[in-house]
């Protein structure tokens, strides 16, 4: 797989006129080579892939990156990055300009002086947009922990219990079932705070008839999943349902519409017009979804703005919602694989307002 993808990088070298690139960041570093240790650079030519890192992975690094040269740097990894070049008589290199910092490209100049560094801008990324078989199995099995750890979490959530505390609970059992660690931080907001978009759990205790929104994702394997459920404790009010019942009719009507060959901006449209039409546009303030993967926000977005078209293998977030603040707030969101036909969801917990005690 990995040998794959070098293949396709290498395509996009040549129509960039690069013949060698550096790199350096952890997600390409990892999609690239297999390579899971904390550090390390890929340096791949049109004819040779090397994967430099230190002592500690002599014995990790061959079993994980498959069809690399493994070399063991010294102090500074550019200095090995720079005979290697030598080596293979190459002048140029392109590096990742949106993940190295000035000081370090000024450093760079210095240690690679006589060769020319070339920015480049997301040309891993173009390639993990697109996911393959494997990579869409192991998301299905994080979306499937994420629905095994929100059937968990209900018995727990009541009246009483602070936020945070449901919030590591949910953390524990990820772990305990073979998540290396949440996807972001876990979100766990109620009452009031539900209107938080991003409000992570805090020391509140969940009182009664009021809203919990809980947003969360198991990291697995080196990728993420992204739920969002919104559950109320106690009685629902007439603004409680009414609220609910815009955001789920909105995100039922864009899971059933999406398709390939839409743009980003159009399939944002597909809640977007819904809760506008309901008069709480001005309450849904952030896209309808955006990409996940082995970063819990990748390309492409659902959003006003995106102009990306929905091929197959994109798998995307869809989570619209309304805020009211002072009152509370509703996400319902769902992973999805775009597919040749229309999508494929791989979260799949249930969606109907679930009432607590």
């Amino acid at each position: 797989m990995p040998n794959e993808r070098v293949k396709r990088l290498r395509q996009l070298m040549e129509e960039n006129r690069f013949e060698a690139i550096l790199i350096g960041s952890e997600h390409n570093r990892r999609y690239l080579s297999g390579f899971t240790g904390s550090s390390g650079m890929v340096l791949i030519t049109l004819t040779s892939a090397y994967l430099l890192t230190d002592f500690r992975y002599r014995t990790q690094a061959p079993e994980q990156a498959i069809g690399f040269q493994i070399v063991e740097h010294g102090p500074s990894p550019l200095e090995n990055v720079r005979e290697l070049l030598v080596q293979d008589h190459l002048a140029k290199l392109a590096f990742e300009q949106d993940h190295v910092v000035f000081s370090e490209y000024t450093a760079w100049t210095k240690i690679l002086s006589g060769i020319t560094l070339e920015p480049s801008s997301g040309l891993v990324e173009h390639l993990r947009i697109i996911k393959d078989e494997a990579e869409i199995q192991i998301l299905q099995e994080a979306a499937d922990l994420a629905d095994h750890t929100f059937a968990h979490i209900l018995k727990i959530i009541r009246t009483g219990v602070r936020e945070s505390d449901i919030a590591l609970e949910m953390e524990m059992y990820m772990r305990s079932n073979g998540a290396a660690s949440s996807s972001f931080e876990t979100i766990v907001a109620s009452g009031e705070r539900s209107a938080l978009p991003h409000g992570v759990a805090s020391e509140r205790i969940i009182g009664t008839n009021e809203f919990v929104k809980l947003d969360f994702g198991a990291y697995y394997k080196g990728y993420c999943s992204d739920i969002t459920r919104t559950v109320i404790v106690g009685t629902p009010t007439d603004k409680h349902l009414e609220i609910y019942n815009i955001v789920l009719e909105a995100q039922l009507h864009a899971l059933a519409h999406i398709k390939p060959g839409m743009s980003g901006r159009e399939a944002d449209a597909l809640t977007r017009d819904i809760i506008t039409k309901y008069g709480y546009g001005d309450l849904f303030g952030h896209g309808t979804g955006h990409g996940i993967g082995m970063e819990i926000h990748e390309a492409p977005r659902l959003s006003k703005q995106s102009e990306t078209i929905l091929t197959p293998g994109m798998t995307v977030t869809v989570e619209p919602g309304i805020y009211v603040p002072g009152f509370g707030g509703v996400r319902i969101e769902d992973d999805i694989v775009i597919t040749e036909t229309g999508i494929k969801i791989l979260t799949s917990s249930p969606k109907e307002l679930i009432t607590l005690g």
